[in-house]
């Protein structure tokens, strides 16, 4: 069975997405007042204010919302500034702790040590190993020490 090309083309077309603005369409009420216009965004219920200008229609938020705006705006700024202080609050915890780094001196001789500590255990493994594998008395795989 073929489909018509024109019936295909169609077909695609519809498939394809719509533009943005036309979903947005009728998203906003306007209502003319004494002063100028009100807006009303009908997806979130936020209303504006509006007036004409120069040609154009300059909008700016209501002073309830302006208050919520602004509120939320000053509970950031009060997170913001704990957040601050408990960051400068580990740096300086953080600066702290490198203080108490070992110096460079002390660094070599603790490494040092611990060469020296396993360069003896060496020695005794080695020991060890050879009394081990010595044979005494006709024995074999039988230690000298113990």
């Amino acid at each position: 069975m073929r489909i018509p090309r024109a019936a295909a083309i169609l077909a695609l077309v519809a498939m394809l997405p719509t533009p943005l603005h036309a979903e947005e369409t009728g998203r906003f009420h306007l209502e003319k007042t004494d002063s100028g216009y009100m807006r009303m965004d009908t997806r979130t219920g936020a209303i504006s204010l509006c007036r004409e200008r120069s040609g154009d229609l300059v909008c700016s938020v209501a002073a309830d919302e302006r208050a919520a705006y602004e509120a939320e705006i000053e509970t950031l700024r009060e997170r913001l500034a704990a957040l601050e202080a408990r960051v400068e609050a580990l740096e300086e915890r953080a600066g702290g702790q490198a203080s108490q780094l070992p110096s460079e001196e002390e660094f070599e001789q603790t490494l040092g040590l611990m060469e020296r500590f396993f360069r003896r255990f060496m020695d005794i493994v080695k020991g060890l190993e050879q009394d081990f594998n010595q044979p005494e008395g006709g024995e074999t795989g039988t230690p000298e020490r113990t």
